[in-house]
């Protein structure tokens, strides 16, 4: 009794074209950026792609994403591990962004701290009563995404008018389907 939780919450995006991001750049590079949003987010702790860190675990065969192709469908993927992104751009599949929260540090059973004005070990204080930030910073955590997205979205196809975006958008779609 007295303790918190931490955990984890997944956010997914759907829908989006192939080639937001870049494969360039290291800070345009669209996982890196939603990583960086993310991790500024409080209490994050961990930010995955697709199947993130348990890709340490499994060979090659069985940590990529193998490409097909058929004349009706284009190239596309079976499996999304990559979970949306390939060498920084998206990819076509859903984006599946995993966020790892550590537990909310003020306890109702509080931990031992230090004094700063006596430098004389005490109990820290209790400020708060909520056990879990998690449902809490996964809505963070998916306006952090969209925000990323919209980022990315204005800068390959931005202009000064949602017309103007609608037209640069249509073109790309009809370009990458020739």
């Amino acid at each position: 009794m007295g303790d918190t939780l931490g955990g984890k919450y997944e956010v997914r995006a759907t829908g989006f074209p192939v080639g937001l991001g870049s494969h360039v750049h290291y800070a345009r590079k669209l996982d890196a950026r939603l990583a960086f949003l993310l991790m500024g987010q409080q209490s994050v702790k961990a930010v995955e792609m697709g199947s993130g860190t348990a890709l340490a675990e499994v060979f090659g065969s069985g940590a990529h994403d193998e490409i097909f192709y058929n004349k009706s469908r284009g190239y596309y993927h079976k499996t999304n591990r990559a979970g949306g992104t390939t060498g920084g751009m998206t990819n076509g599949q859903d984006l599946v962004v995993r966020v790892t929260m550590k537990p909310i540090s003020t306890l109702a059973t509080p931990l031992a701290s230090v004094n700063m004005k006596t430098r004389k070990s005490e109990k820290a204080d209790f400020e708060r009563s909520d056990i879990c930030a998690v449902p809490a910073g996964s809505v963070i955590g998916e306006a952090l995404v969209a925000y990323g997205l919209a980022d990315a979205f204005l800068e390959k196809f931005g202009g000064d008018s949602m017309t103007e975006i609608r037209r640069n958008y249509e073109g790309y779609l009809k370009q990458i389907r020739a």
